[in-house]
């Protein structure tokens, strides 16, 4: 399909994800991939402070408000609580998170999985993969919007992580 795949191996595409266990028979599976030169503990905070808000294009899905650029020092997140903020709007549910290695959520029916694979010491796949059920002929076009959206959250939360762990703070410290 066009738009399903980006920045993954094939091996990243053959392995199960978490948002597998959700959806039976999806329609839409779509894999996207960034390496960040940070250790997994360095990511994962920026990858947690998606309940505050996308990371994307704000301009477009957080009404022109900045995601923040600085840890917010949150507590780790929990099933059962809201996946992001967009817009001001509380949106989605985390369904499941193993805190450092991977968070799963659910908004406008599609499940995604943020996994975070450590190459060595000083780098981190940071792997997300979409699920949803939907009609055959809107899969294409939710994919190609997902890769847009996916690609620009990826790369901000790559950017960040990298940038903070240049400048030398620990996890979960607010600069």
């Amino acid at each position: 399909m066009i738009g399903d795949r980006w920045g993954v191996s094939e091996s990243e595409t053959l392995r199960s994800y978490p948002c597998d266990d959700f959806v039976a028979s999806p329609v839409l599976q779509a894999w996207r991939g960034v390496h960040v030169r940070a250790p997994a503990g360095a990511v994962w905070p920026w990858v947690a402070q998606v309940r505050l808000a996308p990371y994307s294009y704000d301009w477009i899905d957080n009404l022109g408000r900045r995601s923040p650029r600085e840890l917010a020092g949150l507590p780790e997140p929990r099933a059962g609580e809201r996946f992001t903020t967009a817009g001001g709007r509380k949106l989605g549910r985390i369904v499941s998170v193993d805190p450092g290695k991977q968070l799963t959520g659910t908004i406008m029916g599609a499940f995604m999985s943020y996994v975070l694979v450590p190459v060595d010491h000083e780098v981190t796949r940071l792997l997300l993969k979409v699920v949803m059920r939907t009609s055959r002929w809107a899969a294409p076009g939710w994919s190609v919007g997902d890769l847009i959206m996916a690609r620009r959250q990826l790369l901000n939360l790559k950017q960040l992580a990298e940038r903070h762990q240049h400048h030398g703070a620990g996890p979960g410290l607010v600069r």
